[in-house]
């Protein structure tokens, strides 16, 4: 087991300009690998076999899927009552989003970065539609390709609104 005491945090955050909560990344590596395990134990135990490969198309659903879900959890408006615990709001980010920034020390900080993130979520996300993929295949398939379609339809929008930009200017 790794010693993570304050002493080895302050030598690793040295040169940082913010607080690295390496006990609260340890939580979150923790708890990600314990919910990982409780998967394959469980999808074991069900008779569920995690498949070999994915098929090419679940791969690009669960793509874009992960993507727009993401996106959705640390930067939309809308869910912003639910990173509020652990975010603090800085300003909008144009198109629907928010800068946020983490809040608090330790783990309220860590959860913090991890939900103000959509790289950081990004693993999470993934990891939960690809347990679906082998509890429900069939409504995580439906729910990762209306995911994928508001993706792709927030990129047409994106796209026309450059369009229109560029035609009147």
């Amino acid at each position: 087991m790794v010693d993570i005491d304050s002493r080895n945090a302050r030598e690793y955050a040295a040169k940082a300009s913010d607080e690295r909560p390496l006990r609260g990344y340890a939580v979150a590596v923790g708890a990600f690998a314990a919910a990982a395990g409780a998967v394959a134990g469980l999808a074991r135990l069900a008779g569920r076999p995690l498949p070999t490969r994915p098929a090419a198309a679940d791969l690009a659903l669960l793509t874009l899927a992960t993507h727009k879900i993401s996106r959705l959890l640390t930067k939309d408006a809308v869910t912003s009552p639910l990173r509020a615990p652990f975010a603090r709001f800085e300003a909008p980010a144009g198109e629907a989003e928010l800068i946020e920034s983490p809040r608090g020390h330790g783990v309220r900080h860590a959860v913090g970065e991890l939900v103000t993130c959509p790289f950081c979520t990004d693993v999470w996300v993934a990891s939960g539609l690809a347990a679906g993929l082998v509890f429900a295949p069939r409504v995580t398939r439906f729910g990762m390709g209306v995911a994928a379609a508001v993706a792709g339809s927030d990129f047409l929008h994106l796209a026309y609104d450059a369009a229109k930009k560029a035609a009147s200017g």
